[in-house]
């Protein structure tokens, strides 16, 4: 079992990097790390000397003083180094780092000295050292107007404010997940080896889209008029366009949102109702769910999904992995509603009435055993 730590855990590529670790509890354990172990020097010398692998995030992105986002940066590679030195202890220390290397300003500066710092040492104490240098990342959770332009465009698309385009230019993006993977393909590797004294490599990690920046809000504003006026599905067939929607629903307010009433026609014959109207294809299937039973307690990574009820009263519940917040809403049959379910929140389905509940479900791709991204966990 490898054990790995995580500097920044608690930030948007910490979080998912620790819950995607949490999938393989056989193959890693999760050593926990806070932000204020930088504080204790004690505590960061404890946490160092618990890891085989160090993924270190921490650092500041923005301030309105550059020179405190580049001495921060460098001070907490530093501190970092000091405690592997204190300890004697030489895990595996991958570092994230960016394209800004290449530009002159002081968190590119920061960046690109702390991976050399951090080479430095992997060499002159027989270490070992993976530095990435990575291009915008984003993903659901990120901060607005912190993490990416991506993030900021989605928040202020979802609570009805007008974004703004200071400048158009072309923007190569990886996905959070894409860049998950590549994480932790290089700690197994790595792992794997036996030998990996004295090495200190530089990887470049691909951009897997490239979009203009007024090109990525014209295609976000469609999301929204599709999605949010009409709770129609859009074009989910491109993994980019599937990637850019999953991180644009997660900065709706779901608890206000939904449940989504569905339009229905009433005539003589009886009730037709329009379940979901799609721009790409995926698995719809229905249920029957006797009274008192719960359907479901699972989350996904990938796939987007939606149960419709259409007939008997439900109760669906959602929680964010890694939370305690619970969002429940109650369903009506004689008010058929939908609620779509965000990836990475596990959520269920209860009968709550007297009757069978019939419900409708529609996920973004067939099933398929075989490369499957369903984890149960009980909401």
């Amino acid at each position: 079992m490898i054990k790995v730590g995580i500097t920044g855990q608690a930030g948007f590529i910490g979080t998912h990097l620790y819950n995607t670790l949490g999938l393989f509890p056989e193959e890693f354990k999760r050593i926990p790390f806070e932000d204020n172990f930088f504080d204790d020097e004690n505590r960061l010398n404890e946490f160092v000397k618990s890891c085989d692998s160090i993924v270190h995030l921490a650092a500041m992105n923005r301030h309105e003083n550059p020179d405190i986002i580049y001495e921060t940066n460098i001070r907490l590679v530093k501190q970092l180094i000091a405690a592997c030195e204190n300890t004697k202890a030489r895990p595996h220390i991958l570092f994230s780092s960016s394209t800004q290397e290449e530009r002159d300003n002081l968190y590119g500066k920061s960046k690109r000295e702390g991976r050399k710092l951090l080479s430095d040492w992997a060499l002159e104490n027989n270490g070992c050292f993976t530095g990435f240098i990575i291009p915008n990342v984003f993903g659901p959770f990120g901060l607005p107007f912190y993490n990416s332009v991506v993030a900021t465009f989605c928040h202020q698309l979802s609570h009805n404010e007008a974004p703004k385009i200071d400048v158009d230019g072309n923007l190569k993006l990886i996905y959070v997940s894409e860049l998950i993977n590549e994480i932790i393909e290089h700690i197994r590797a790595m792992s794997d080896s036996d030998d990996y004294s004295g090495i200190a490599d530089e990887v470049y990690v691909n951009h897997t889209a490239e979009i203009s920046v007024s090109n990525l809000l014209k295609q976000l504003t469609e999301y929204k008029e599709l999605y949010f006026e009409n709770g129609i599905m859009p074009d989910l067939t491109n993994p980019f366009n599937r990637n850019l929607f999953n991180t644009f629903v997660c900065y709706i307010d779901h608890a206000s949102f939904f449940p989504f009433n569905l339009k229905f026609h009433t005539d003589n014959r009886g009730v037709f109702v329009e379940t979901i109207k799609l721009n790409s294809g995926g698995q719809v299937s229905f249920s029957t769910t006797k009274p008192g039973i719960t359907r479901g307690n699972h989350f996904h990574t990938r796939k987007a999904e939606r149960f419709a009820v259409i007939k008997g009263k439900a109760r669906i519940e959602l929680r964010r992995i890694g939370t305690n917040k619970i969002l429940s809403f109650e369903l009506d049959g004689s008010q058929p509603s939908f609620v779509d379910m965000p990836i990475w929140f596990t959520h269920n389905i209860t009968n709550i009435g007297d009757e069978d509940v019939y419900t409708i479900f529609w996920i973004s791709e067939h099933y398929d055993a075989k490369n499957a991204d369903t984890f149960f966990e009980v909401v």
